[in-house]
């Protein structure tokens, strides 16, 4: 019977693990898959001057949860990028975040890495470009029903054109998915067709 037993847990840890393997959404994704891909972003060129964005919140099951819209005036001074973003939630809520952002070598494969800082991020942020691709990591306190909450968002900007680029952010708690986020950015002659997004109201 004890060994009945012994099976029937392995079995059903077998099944578990899977499972919590894709709440996690622990993986590692090879940059140089994204090296040949084109437009080549540069972070700092993408961002100069004024950007626009629309984005969602969607939980870990596709839910919507949440919608936005963010006038980003982005600033290029002494090697340092400062992004002024502010944000309109369609609930009322908004909000600000500055970033400033730096290149730097890492000594360790003399590879240019981005680092950034921001008042809700504890710590710094930090990634690297491949083609058209940036991903970066970073801890953030978001404002969830009312509590400030720690997370840790997995970021992706994918760059499709020389004015739109795409952000994919993965968002957990304990290592464990609790949604994404998706943005649109537009930019030059793009954004200018639309003009500042009105962040009075919804």
């Amino acid at each position: 019977m004890t060994f009945i037993k012994e099976t029937m847990f392995k079995f059903k840890l077998l099944l578990i693990f899977p499972f919590f393997l894709s709440l996690t959404g622990c993986f590692q994704t090879d940059m140089k898959q994204f090296e040949n891909n084109k437009p080549k972003l540069d972070l700092f060129a993408f961002f100069e001057g004024e950007t626009i964005a629309y984005g969602i919140f969607e939980d870990r099951f596709g839910n919507l949860k949440r919608q936005f819209r963010v006038n980003i005036k982005g600033k290029i001074d002494n090697k340092t990028l400062t992004l002024d973003e502010d944000f309109l939630y369609d609930d009322g809520e908004k909000a600000k975040r500055i970033w400033t952002i730096k290149k730097q070598i890492d000594s360790n494969d003399n590879k240019v890495i981005y680092v950034g800082n921001a008042d809700d991020v504890e710590g710094k942020a930090s990634g690297s470009i491949s083609g058209n691709t940036l991903n970066w990591t970073y801890d953030i306190y978001l404002n969830i029903k009312g509590s400030n909450i720690k997370v840790h968002f997995n970021d992706w900007i994918y760059q499709q054109s020389e004015d739109l680029a795409i952000n994919r952010a993965y968002v957990s708690k304990f290592g464990i998915n609790i949604g994404s986020v998706t943005l649109v950015f537009l930019r030059g002659k793009t954004a200018d067709k639309i003009g500042s997004l009105n962040l009075k109201n919804w």
